[in-house]
């Protein structure tokens, strides 16, 4: 699977294999991709030019902020048990981005159990993201969609996060993951329909992003940072009849309907991080629609001595990171190790029962966590 080699045809728009599959061909795409998104009246258009959440309050901005860090949309909390703990930096790990907290995260994910779209473990989730992120200083907002639900045809609500530090700024960086997970672990050749935990697709992302934004508030320069958790990502039954990247999808074509009074110039997409034989190489969609912007962030993991980002190119994945790219013309990379557990064996753990918190790694998520937020810091000198 390594260092595949694709053939691509000069005018591509957009890849036509799910994530993980390989391709002979890349085909081009001549209209639109159909998801089974629906709008929900005004709250998820555009508000004087501007990108709008669907919450309870408007803001100046044109962004639809909770009303005293509460949302009726949210899920109430089931479980003392699901209030993240208030990990403070301390005054040596200010700039560090610290792996072992990263994981701590990681673990009380998985203490929820399955994630999938529409679900009470989603829910759940919700309710710990948005706990977290107001404890530390975070402006958390909601994208409310429809989809229709692969297992009963009814429609159903989705929810895009979104935590937005230093929201005056106008020129803004988005960091992203999708937050939902596959509701069974139909890679599973025991059994297909088995319990699937996600730890490392799907959990991962959001246990970095959790790290992250501890580094955020105090992160100066001209960017203001978006972090977005994209749903239905992987609302499936039955591929290729379920269509996947619903919430990237929505967010995008949002995004590109508008001219907000604020612009994102790139976006970094985080998948599958924390395997412990971590190995990471350049992506051939990120390559295509955005190489400068990803050879930068591999450049940046060369200067630190992250060797486990691989400089070689490696097969098409398709991921959140398309929408982005396509429909939004975000320039947008994506950083995803597709070899669970490691090159030699394959990405046999993937969307099996061994997708599972045993199998992932601190120290891979301290390693990606680190290459991001001294990008971010490059972005931030650099940039004017």
């Amino acid at each position: 699977m390594r260092g595949s080699q694709v053939s691509v045809a000069s005018n591509l728009r957009v890849t036509q294999m799910r994530v993980g599959e390989p391709i002979d061909l890349i085909r081009v795409v001549s209209s639109p991709i159909c998801f089974l998104v629906l709008f929900l009246g005004s709250d998820l258009g555009f508000s004087d030019g501007a990108f709008v959440f669907g919450a309870q309050r408007q803001d100046s901005s044109g962004l639809k902020e909770t009303a005293g860090g509460n949302s009726n949309r949210l899920i109430p909390q089931e479980s003392k048990q699901l209030k993240p703990p208030i990990r403070l930096i301390s005054k040596d790990q200010k700039t560090s981005f610290d792996g072992n907290r990263s994981f701590d995260y990681l673990k009380d994910i998985c203490k929820i159990g399955p994630r999938p779209s529409a679900s009470k473990g989603m829910g759940k989730q919700k309710k710990y993201i948005q706990t977290h992120f107001e404890s530390i200083g975070g402006q958390f907002l909601q994208q409310e969609f429809i989809a229709k639900s692969p297992y009963s045809g009814k429609n159903v609500k989705l929810h895009n996060l979104l935590i937005r530090w230093h929201p005056e700024r106008t020129r803004r960086i988005l960091i992203c993951c999708h937050h939902d997970t596959r509701p069974f672990a139909d890679a599973d050749k025991r059994n297909p329909r088995a319990k699937f935990i996600g730890a490392n697709d799907g959990g991962s992302g959001v246990a970095l992003l959790c790290e992250l934004g501890h580094h955020m508030e105090s992160l100066d320069g001209v960017f203001g940072i978006d972090f977005v958790f994209f749903d239905g990502e992987e609302f499936v039954i039955q591929r290729p009849r379920d269509r996947m990247f619903l919430g990237s999808t929505f967010f995008a074509e949002q995004y590109s309907r508008g001219i907000p009074k604020w612009r994102y110039e790139c976006a970094v997409l985080v998948d599958m991080v924390a395997d412990k034989d971590l190995q990471i190489p350049l992506e051939g969609n990120s390559l295509h629609f955005a190489r400068g912007l990803t050879e930068e962030i591999w450049d940046v993991a060369r200067e630190i001595g992250v060797k486990e980002f691989v400089p070689e190119e490696f097969k098409f994945i398709r991921d959140d990171h398309l929408p982005l790219n396509e429909i939004a013309k975000i320039p947008t990379c994506d950083i995803i190790d597709f070899n669970f557990p490691n090159p030699t064996a394959g990405n046999i753990y993937w969307h099996t029962r061994e997708d599972k918190i045993e199998n992932c790694s601190a120290e891979s998520l301290g390693k990606v966590g680190a290459v991001v937020l001294a990008w971010l810091h490059r972005k931030q000198r650099t940039e004017k």
